[in-house]
Order: structure tokens, then C-alpha cells, then sequence
């Protein structure tokens, strides 16, 4: 009988029973669920297009799957779709508990070894030790560089970022409870607002998860609605993700630095945060904190797990003045995973416990 079960197989069900595919991974302790097969085709001429397609017309796959009975809280998720640049491998939208984001690093990491080993890149040459991956994210076309063995994904991977840049710095945001809080408000694909979390009252190492949340969230809250958010580019990007609250030390040393990042709905990223270190590093390079080349770590309060990041070149955004950077972390496989959604189950759209 054991034998029997440990095969993989659906339960019965009508045929006519949606099923949802997915690949399990995660990088840095964050996880990253990558849909295979099930989901309806998302339409438009853009990725931008088919972002707001999704979440118009197909948000009730990203609840299936990021939700409760199927997910979680912090579940966050990827459906590929073409892109329209010529120069990309795959386009992607990103999910998460609250809608889709348009730039996510530590899904980049993990996408990275997923589009090589499942062959959506053409395969390497004998010999290659590390393979290029151009992923066309919300945010723009986005590079990650795969190490790898005899075809297959062996080791971490890095990313070179969009333009990064700083929108704000030293902003005077009044914060419920806290009064007026200085903050930062960085772009690496996505914007964040910055802020030591000693500022706040808080021990980055030592204070519990929940109150490093609700000090965060309620500054995102006060920022949003103090404070305008713009993107040189396109409005579909112009607006806050979270904050990432940090051990303060944004001088540069060797030692790692601690922070943790809160976005979407009180959503708490596991890992260093791949766009929040795209951030930072822009932010530390505009403070001149940091030189091009020069190589921080950055340590998640949460796991302990580690992402490095440098900036590598300087850029432009529109008439800001950014940084191209580069990221880099390990990804790695959890397992797969089949959902079907039953008419008659009156859960089959997912819940959140509040």
C-alpha cells in the first residue's frame, strides 16, 4: 500500500476540474512558486499589459496559490509568459498576498536556475560554467547569470539589475506612534522606503517578527500617504512596495548588515530581499558609502540568510542619476506540486487569516 501512495498522482476528480502545476523553490529561505501548467493564457501586447490583464481578469489564480488552503501569508509566486523584447528568454509576473509586484530578486535568483534547467534557454556549450538568462520582469529586462556544470544549474547565481536609483533621502514622514522619522525612499525595481529600525525603537536583531512588522507597515502607510511616488518611466511602477527597516549601518565594512523587508499586505520577505539590496546599494553609492566594485553583504534578520550586492556601473533613469547592480544569492528546488480547484469547495479561491 505504501508503494502504491508514494506514486504522484491527482486525486479523482471530473475532468473538467481546473489544475493548477507548480515548481516549489526558494532562495535565501523565501519562497517562490513557479506555475507550470493551468493557468489561463494572460493577454495583452505588453508585459505591463499582462500585468494588469491578470489582475483584471485571472487574479483568482494568483489567490489559489498564494492562499490558504494552497499557500500562505508570505507564499509568493511566478506565472511566465512571453515577452515582448526580443532580447528576453521569458517575461514574468510576479505574485504575492496582496496583487503583483514589478520586480522581485530573490525570484530572479531561483528563475534563473529554473530557465536553465528546464530548458528555456538554449543550452549551454560543453565546457560553459555559468549561463545567461535575460528575464524580462515588470520593471524591465533584467540578466542572471547561472553558474553551472555539464548543462545543469550548480551553484549561486547573480543578477545585473534595472537602473537603480534615489528618489528621496532625509524625507520627514510623521509616523503614528513614533512621531517625525526620517526616511529614504530608494528604487531598485520596486520602491521602498528605508529607515533604521533603532529609530523606531527597535533592535533589528533582537525584536520579534510581529512588532518589526507593524513598525514597518505603519511607516509604508505614513509614506504613502504623505508623500508622492513617481517613476520616470511608467506610472505602472510609481508606487511604494514596503520598507525595509536596517541595523543602521550603511557605512561600508566587510560585516554583513541586517535588515528586513515588509511590503505588499504585511507580507515578511524571508530572504535579504534582491531588490531591496538593489535598492540600498543605490542609496549607499548616492551617499557615497560605497564605490562601484565594492562588494557588501547583506544579512535577513529573519533566516540570517545572506545576499551580496555591488554596484557595477553607473546608469541613468529619466534625469535621475542610477546604478546598474548586481546581486548575488543561491536558489534552490523544494519540489513540485498539482492543486485541483473543486466548483463545489466554497474555498477554492483561497483565504487569508486576518
Amino acid at each position: 500500500m505504501e508503494s502504491a501512495l508514494a506514486v504522484s498522482r491527482l486525486p479523482p476528480h471530473d475532468p473538467g476540474t481546473p489544475v493548477l502545476s507548480v515548481v516549489d523553490m526558494h532562495t535565501g529561505g523565501e519562497p517562490l512558486r513557479i506555475v507550470l501548467a493551468g493557468c489561463p493564457e494572460v493577454s495583452g501586447p505588453t508585459l505591463l499589459a499582462k500585468r494588469r490583464y491578470m489582475r483584471q481578469h485571472l487574479d483568482h489564480v494568483r489567490r489559489r496559490l498564494m492562499f490558504e488552503p494552497r499557500g500562505h501569508r508570505d507564499m509568493y509566486g511566478a506565472v511566465l509568459v512571453p515577452s515582448e523584447l526580443q532580447d528576453a528568454h521569458l517575461g514574468v509576473l510576479f505574485l504575492h498576498n496582496e496583487g503583483y509586484s514589478s520586480m522581485c530578486g530573490h525570484a530572479v535568483l531561483a528563475l534563473g536556475r529554473f530557465a536553465l534547467d528546464f530548458g528555456l534557454v538554449p543550452a549551454p556549450a560543453a565546457g560553459t560554467r555559468e549561463a545567461r538568462v535575460n528575464i524580462h520582469c515588470p520593471c524591465g529586462l533584467v540578466t542572471a547569470f547561472v553558474a553551472c556544470e555539464d548543462g545543469r544549474s550548480h551553484g549561486p547565481v547573480r543578477f545585473h539589475s534595472v537602473p537603480a536609483f534615489v528618489l528621496a533621502t532625509d524625507l520627514m514622514v510623521d509616523v503614528p506612534g513614533h512621531g517625525k522619522v526620517v526616511v529614504d525612499i530608494a528604487y531598485g525595481g520596486a520602491f521602498y522606503a528605508f529607515v533604521s529600525a533603532e529609530k523606531l525603537g527597535l533592535d533589528i536583531c533582537s525584536a520579534k517578527t510581529r512588532d518589526l512588522v507593524d513598525a514597518a507597515s505603519t511607516v509604508t502607510e505614513a509614506v504613502k500617504a504623505q508623500f508622492k511616488i513617481n517613476h520616470p518611466d511608467s506610472e505602472d511602477l510609481a508606487f511604494l512596495y514596503g520598507t525595509i527597516l536596517t541595523d543602521g549601518k550603511d557605512a561600508y565594512t566587510k560585516e554583513p548588515t541586517t535588515n528586513i523587508c515588509v511590503f505588499a499586505d504585511e507580507q515578511v520577505d524571508r530572504s535579504p530581499t534582491g531588490s531591496g539590496v538593489t535598492a540600498r546599494i543605490a542609496l549607499q553609492y548616492h551617499k557615497g558609502l560605497l564605490e562601484l566594485n565594492q562588494i557588501r553583504a547583506f544579512k535577513s534578520s529573519t533566516t540570517g540568510s545572506v545576499f551580496t550586492g555591488k554596484a557595477v556601473r553607473e546608469a541613468k533613469c529619466g534625469d535621475f542619476k542610477a546604478v546598474i547592480v548586481e546581486v548575488s544569492g543561491q536558489a534552490h528546488y523544494t519540489g513540485t506540486a498539482s492543486f485541483i480547484v473543486e466548483d463545489d469547495d466554497p474555498l477554492r479561491d483561497g483565504f487569508l487569516l486576518k
